[in-house]
């Protein structure tokens, strides 16, 4: 019997027919999917925009399914979880993108980029450190040494914080010199109280040499000498202090009175700090000169008082006339009175305030509507005179 070739005739054209249409449903499905995908992103795009991150977030996940390769939805998804706080979220799918074995070097850097800002955010500073570190060198080599600066400054990490901080000056990206000079005096006040003083020291000269115009090392050398019962030196420290940063004298004041006294130096002194008192009228200087005329009669350190407080009225100079009003109240005359009661005032002008209980806002008159909140009513009737 021989085999009939007219279903074999028939049948090649139908099997071609159907082979056909199957890979045509494929196409279509596959740009379905592929036209799907840029829609679901632009509508994720859209929601973010419209400040809806929980829909965001819903888009850009079913995205990244539909387009698992697409490096861009990853990203679009894990920056928005950190701006969610969804930080272990945002961990997971930046190291899924590090991990990816078709990614192009800049864009595994800047997976890791993300990755330590992921863990920046979270608060996991020994991951941040890692993950900064590992883009020393790389195009974010910049942001990556501020960031790690920024770690040691946080963990009190001073001696890494001064290597990088050079580093960054050395390749011209700003003055650092007045950060390395805090962070050697910082690491000097930590070795002080370890007792390792010749390391202290060493610290201590460095941060001079770093920053010849900072103050704060002049005014821990100061301190060192004190501690160590050298007035002299203390007081030779503060000179230079007093020389080059005048301003900052009035942080020593108290205490290069102190020295004086105990170096037999007061008239010396007492002329210095009524100069760097004439220059700048700080309570503080006036403090020190007070303590160290402490043992003056009163007929002497009056007039001082009440033009200072005459012209730079405040509580704090009008507390160092008050033990003299209370203890020899004839030694005041009018002028004196008037003063002290002058500055008592214009201090209090200021607290005597009503206070919302709203929302805090203060006034010197009272409201019935808040003009803050506009709340009503929320106005006690008394000042808040103790605040």
């Amino acid at each position: 019997m021989e085999p009939d070739l007219s279903w074999l005739l028939i049948g090649l054209p139908v099997a071609f027919a159907l082979g056909w249409l199957a890979s045509r449903l494929d196409l279509r499905q596959l740009r379905r999917e592929r036209d799907d995908s840029p829609r679901t992103y632009f509508k994720g795009l859209n929601l973010l925009l419209n400040e809806q991150q929980d829909q965001a977030i819903d888009a850009f996940i079913e995205a990244v399914q539909n387009d698992p390769d697409t490096t861009e939805l990853h990203f679009a998804l894990g920056n928005l979880f950190r701006r969610r706080g969804e930080y272990d979220r945002a961990v997971r799918v930046h190291q899924h993108l590090a991990g990816r074995g078709d990614l192009s070097e800049a864009e595994r850097t800047r997976a890791q980029r993300a990755l330590a800002q992921d863990f920046m955010k979270a608060g996991l500073f020994d991951r941040a450190e890692a993950a900064w570190s590992a883009l020393i060198g790389s195009s974010h080599d910049g942001e990556a040494q501020l960031a790690l600066l920024s770690l040691y400054e946080r963990s009190r990490g001073w001696e890494q914080a001064a290597q990088v901080a050079r580093r960054l000056e050395g390749r011209g990206l700003g003055s650092f010199a007045g950060r390395i000079a805090h962070y050697e005096c910082e690491r000097a006040e930590e070795l002080d109280a370890a007792g390792r003083a010749d390391e202290a020291a060493a610290a201590l000269a460095r941060a001079q040499a770093a920053a010849p115009g900072s103050a704060r090392p002049w005014v821990l050398a100061g301190q060192r000498l004190q501690r160590q019962g050298d007035a002299a030196g203390a007081l030779r420290a503060w000179d230079t202090l007093r020389e080059h940063h005048g301003a900052a004298f009035v942080l020593v004041a108290g205490d290069y009175a102190a020295c004086a006294r105990s170096a037999g130096a007061t008239d010396a002194a007492r002329e210095l700090l009524q100069l760097a008192l004439a220059d700048q009228p700080a309570v503080e200087l006036l403090q020190a000169l007070e303590a160290l005329d402490a043992e003056r009669p009163v007929a002497e350190r009056l007039p001082r008082l009440v033009a200072h407080l005459r012209e730079h009225p405040s509580l704090s100079a009008a507390q160092l006339l008050l033990p003299i009003a209370t203890t020899e109240p004839q030694a005041l005359d009018e002028a004196a009175r008037s003063a002290l009661l002058g500055a008592v005032a214009r201090a209090a002008r200021p607290l005597q305030r009503y206070r919302c209980a709203s929302c805090g806002f203060e006034a010197q008159r009272h409201f019935w509507q808040c003009p803050g909140c506009l709340a009503w009513d929320s106005y006690p009737p008394q000042r808040n005179d103790l605040s």
